[in-house]
């Protein structure tokens, strides 16, 4: 396809202005396809990489709509754009607001964690367009249920996210408050997510379909390694070696639960690192304030839970390392994609124990990719990965049979204990792989 400029795609010339002063020197690819059909009144589906250009791929064609159809009435909310995150959800308006600098237009943002009767004016007096987290508005809608009868345009972002997050009762709840005859568009990052396509059915009307990407994507720009470890404590002198000798800008380490990332904090920042932590028991004012000091270079390596593995968009991320595998390869594309982003080369480093060989075996085979293997001499480990594999690339072993046998052999074992000891905790034994 033949490189176009923003010029091209016949935007108001305040938008236009705007892009340029933002120096968004050329659309992207969702946005060459996206923006035309989107200024047709269209209802559109759209698939495409996190890290693509997105935003501005439904920002700029709803933005020119309110701009070329103003209304009479002031103080309605004509545009409604959800997000799964509060971090995404502020990234989307601080963008709004930049494009609509010279605009008359007023966009608001409704999150929790800020006061809600604050949020109720900008419902009720000041928005043209808002953008929402769905829990908070569903709360705003049960006091106020006409706020969005005048919505001429709803925009989904991260619709497999909020499906992942339960939101799915919310998000159609919420569009059933919004004028029949509006326009439509669904952002995601796949549309193999079993419930994206059912949404669409259920809040798109004759829409078209973008699949710009897939799961199966190629990461063309990250390189994908693994380390093999032998438990948490090898794993946390690993991602000390990693901090310490590999180059980057920004990193971004996640871990699976909160009680890991902040159990890693003392120990890195006792190395003088400069990092902070991420995960939902911050208030939205404390995460606020890290986000600023990581965008800012104050802040150059964040710990982190999935809650920013989508919605996190930051410059000069090109180090991801893994401490905790995620649980399923969804999650795992969602975290590396904070790197790699428009044609940046990014690193990403998984760090896997024994336990986590099968999780790190499904992902590859999903993905249909083969992570490169990587050793850090100075702290090879004795955990070498399986003796045997199963063609999927898994773990071959007895352990699946000796699980379904074993309730029936501790039934035996019961019945044949002597009264007395019925009931006592058994001591468990250790493995050495146990961590």
């Amino acid at each position: 396809m033949p490189l176009i400029s923003f010029n091209s795609l016949a935007l108001s010339e305040a938008l236009l202005a705007a892009v340029d002063r933002l120096a968004y020197s050329q659309p992207t690819s969702v946005q060459t396809q996206a923006i035309p059909i989107a200024l047709e009144k269209q209802d559109l589906l759209v698939s495409a990489a996190t890290g693509s250009g997105k935003t501005l791929a439904f920002l700029l064609p709803v933005l020119h709509q309110l701009i070329s159809l103003p209304i009479q009435k002031t103080g309605v909310v004509r545009a409604l754009i959800l997000a799964p995150t509060r971090e995404l959800a502020a990234q989307i308006t601080d963008c709004c607001q930049s494009l609509i600098e010279a605009t008359e237009l007023k966009a608001g943002l409704i999150t929790g964690g800020v006061d809600y009767k604050r949020q109720q004016s900008l419902l009720r007096n000041h928005c043209d367009l808002v953008v929402a987290t769905p829990g908070r508005l569903l709360e705003h809608l049960q006091q106020n249920a006409d706020c969005l009868n005048r919505v001429e345009f709803l925009v989904l972002d991260e619709a497999d996210r909020m499906l992942d997050m339960g939101f799915r009762d919310d998000v159609l709840a919420i569009a059933g408050q919004c004028r029949q005859n509006r326009q439509t568009l669904l952002f995601s990052a796949t549309l193999m997510h079993y419930g994206v396509l059912k949404m669409a059915d259920q809040v798109l009307r004759n829409y078209k379909t973008l699949a710009l990407n897939s799961r199966h994507s190629s990461f063309a720009n990250i390189d994908q390694q693994i380390i093999l470890a032998d438990d948490n404590d090898h794993k946390q002198k690993l991602l000390l070696w990693l901090l310490d000798h590999e180059k980057f800008d920004k990193a971004l380490i996640f871990t699976n639960t909160k009680s890991t990332a902040d159990s890693l904090l003392g120990p890195l920042r006792g190395q003088g690192f400069r990092i902070g932590v991420l995960h939902s028991d911050k208030d939205q004012q404390e995460r606020s304030r890290l986000l600023s000091l990581y965008r800012a270079g104050g802040l150059n390596i964040l710990l982190a839970t999935d809650l920013a593995a989508r919605g996190l968009d930051v410059p000069g991320i090109n180090l991801v390392v893994n401490f905790d595998m995620p649980r399923n390869a969804i999650d795992y594309v969602h975290r590396i994609g904070r790197t790699g982003r428009v044609n940046e080369q990014g690193l990403t480093i998984g760090l896997v124990k024994n336990n986590e060989w099968n999780l790190m075996a499904g992902i590859e085979r999903f993905l249909k990719q083969h992570f490169t293997r990587r050793i850090i001499q100075e702290l090879a480990g004795f955990y070498q990965g399986p003796k045997k594999l199963k063609s999927s690339g898994k773990a071959a072993g007895s352990k699946a049979k000796k699980a379904v046998k074993k309730p029936a052999l501790e039934k035996i074992k019961v019945r044949s204990r002597d009264k007395k000891n019925i009931g006592k905790r058994r001591q468990p034994t250790k493995s050495s792989h146990e961590s």
